[in-house]
C-alpha cells in the first residue's frame, strides 16, 4: 500500500468545511505522519533496534501520532492554522477570521478517542491500526504489526455533552470520552478500506460513505 496519501483519496467537502479543514490538508497530515514515522524506523533499523511502534506504549504512540498529524496539517493549511505546542490546547489555532481553532484526537483500531478534558468544538479524530510494513493488516490483538497506518479520520463540532466524564477516585485521572452521541456529529473523511478493523457490514458502510451515499456511519465497529 502507498504511504502517500493523495487528496483525492479524502472525501465528504461538507463535513470538512464545517471545520475550514481541505481535502489537501488531511491527506497531507495523514502523509506527514507516515512519513516521518517512517523515517524514525529506518533510522532505528539501522542501528540495529526495533521500530518505534514496539519500544513505546501504545498511549504515548498515539500522542506521537497526534503530534505529527498537527505538525502536517499546519504545514498544508498555507497558513490557515498554526501547530500549538505539545500539551497544549488547541491542537491547532486559527490564524484567519471565520476560522475555527481545530482539536485533534487519536485512538487505536476501533478504541473511543479521548482527552483529560471536555472540550466543545470543532474536531478532528483519527484511528490507526498496527500493520507490517508493506499494509497487510489482520485484525486481532494478537495479529498487530509494528507499523503504523491511519485507517480512520473524521471532521465535526462537539459539544460538552458528547463527552463521557470520568473521574474515578484512585484513577489514573480525569478523562473525557467522546461518546456514541459524539460520534454522530463527526463523519468519516478518509477511510483506508484494507486496513479497517470491522467486518463486512461495517466496510459496506464505509465503501458507500465514500462513494457519497448518505447512511448512518458506524461507530460501534466489530471485527
Amino acid at each position: 500500500m502507498n504511504r502517500v496519501i493523495e487528496s483525492n483519496d479524502v472525501f465528504n467537502d461538507e463535513a470538512l468545511d464545517a471545520v475550514r479543514l481541505s481535502r489537501a490538508m488531511v491527506a497531507g497530515g495523514i502523509t506527514t505522519v507516515h512519513r516521518i514515522l517512517d523515517g524514525l524506523d529506518d533510522t532505528l533499523i539501522t542501528n540495529g533496534e526495533s521500530r518505534l511502534a514496539q519500544m513505546v506504549e501504545l498511549a504515548n504512540l498515539s500522542a506521537i501520532i497526534g503530534n505529527l498529524l498537527r505538525t502536517g496539517i499546519a504545514k498544508a493549511s498555507n497558513g490557515r492554522f498554526l501547530a500549538n505546542g505539545p500539551h497544549r490546547y488547541p491542537d491547532l489555532i486559527a490564524s484567519e477570521p471565520g476560522t475555527g481553532d481545530l482539536e485533534i484526537k487519536v485512538a487505536l483500531e476501533t478504541n473511543k478517542p479521548k482527552g483529560h478534558l471536555a472540550k466543545p468544538g470543532p474536531h478532528l479524530t483519527c484511528r490507526y491500526v498496527l500493520a507490517d510494513a508493506a499494509g497487510q493488516f489482520t485484525a486481532g490483538k494478537a495479529n498487530r504489526g509494528d507499523v503504523a497506518w491511519i485507517w480512520e479520520v473524521r471532521a465535526g463540532v462537539l459539544e460538552e455533552s458528547h463527552f463521557n466524564i470520568s473521574n474515578t477516585p484512585g484513577d489514573s485521572g480525569k478523562t473525557a470520552v467522546i461518546n456514541a452521541e459524539g460520534f454522530k456529529h463527526l463523519h468519516v473523511v478518509y477511510c483506508a478500506l484494507p486496513l479497517c478493523p470491522a467486518g463486512p457490514r461495517t466496510r459496506a458502510q464505509y465503501e458507500a460513505l465514500r462513494k457519497g451515499a448518505t447512511v448512518q456511519e458506524p461507530f460501534a465497529l466489530k471485527p
